[in-house]
């Protein structure tokens, strides 16, 4: 079964504000088919650890002021990776050292991507962000 809308939705307002906090390499990962605990990963890139502390505040605010509010909330910033978690929506923001070292996108290779600014399905093989 694929992301629900609402899911959709979410996760593209979350890759809207972390591009407004200046996140590079968004990929939107489909994961609802494979995981009954999510619908979808958003993963970003923060240059560092300051930028990665504004881009999940960011990220935070702007979903909270929608009504959603995170069911966890875990990493600092000088992990290298923090995670908002939204039930269905879970939003990774890392540093490049740590998205290149745990590539969440080789890892989750063979599910669907989004178009993490439209919610739109990507074709297979499209959309191959940092660390594909």
């Amino acid at each position: 079964m694929p992301a629900s809308d609402e899911a959709v939705a979410v996760a593209v307002d979350a890759a809207v504000a972390a591009a407004d906090r200046l996140a590079t390499d968004p990929v939107l990962l489909e994961v609802a088919d494979v995981l009954v605990v999510a619908d979808l990963f958003l993963v970003v890139t923060a240059g560092n650890e300051r930028q990665l502390g504004a881009v999940v505040d960011a990220i935070d605010e702007r979903l909270s002021a929608a009504g959603r509010e995170p069911l966890r909330r875990e990493g600092v910033p000088s992990s290298g990776w923090m995670l908002l978690d939204y039930g269905d929506v879970v939003c990774h923001a890392m540093l490049p050292e740590a998205r290149e070292r745990y590539a969440l996108e080789r890892i989750w290779g063979d599910v669907p991507r989004r178009d993490p600014t439209t919610g739109d399905r990507l074709p297979d093989g499209a959309g191959a962000g940092a660390g594909a």
